[in-house]
């Protein structure tokens, strides 16, 4: 891990870190439901960029009886019994960018041969850093942004459905909105990270693919936002 001169440590580039989120306890004290090995990009004060690799192997959260989440009708996606399960990442890479700070980041994908696909503003909780990675709670609520910089909301019916079933009360998804609102005033005004060039870079060929470690789950003995 490289220094800062005395800020908050950062990660070098091609350092493995893992990209986690908490599920949505009472208390903000969730179990890690999702974990994702990645490489880092950069590491600065303004932005934490890394490559989730295809082929890179996932934790996910599933049903019970290891069916994917969308098999289940939306009145009860958020209700019915869950667990992990160890999954795959298939199709072409992800290039992740969080802000520090900002509740959300901005995911940009690809189609095969770098054809250049869309950005996805990943709502989400500011991340808290550990010396293993970043970890994080989704809101839910997201939003497509085209190469032609149009935009628009997803999954707003899963995130009325997690305020029916009390994953987030009012106040959370007031600010949510808030936080919604906030990145399509960045859209808009095509600030960064989407002005910054990110479509044409590419990762390190000599780069391998992260290994999801034993312990992909422990509970950090320090966090810094």
């Amino acid at each position: 891990m490289a220094g800062t001169g005395g800020g908050t440590p950062h990660w070098a580039p091609g350092d493995q870190i893992l990209w986690r989120y908490r599920d949505h306890a009472p208390g903000g004290k969730g179990r890690v439901h999702i974990c994702r090995p990645v490489t880092v990009v950069e590491d600065t004060d303004d932005v934490l960029a890394v490559w989730m690799a295809p082929g890179t192997q996932c934790v996910r959260p599933v049903l019970a009886d290891g069916r994917p989440l969308y098999q289940e009708p939306l009145a009860t996606r958020y209700t019915a019994p869950r667990t992990t399960q160890r999954s795959q990442w298939f199709g072409t890479g992800v290039l992740k960018l969080a802000r520090p700070g900002e509740p959300w980041s901005v995911w940009l994908f690809w189609e095969r041969g770098w054809r250049f696909k869309n950005w996805y503003v990943n709502l989400e909780e500011p991340r808290a850093r550990w010396s293993g990675g970043i970890d994080s709670t989704d809101h839910f609520l997201d939003i497509s942004v085209e190469p032609d910089r149009s935009w628009s909301w997803l999954d707003e019916d899963e995130f009325a459905q997690a305020q029916r079933v009390g994953l987030i009360d009012d106040g959370q998804a007031g600010r949510v909105r808030a936080a919604g609102r906030a990145a399509v005033e960045v859209i808009a005004a095509w600030g960064r990270p989407f002005s910054d060039g990110w479509e044409a870079w590419r990762p390190d060929p000599r780069w391998p693919v992260p290994a999801l470690p034993v312990d992909w789950d422990r509970t950090p003995a320090h966090m810094t936002s």
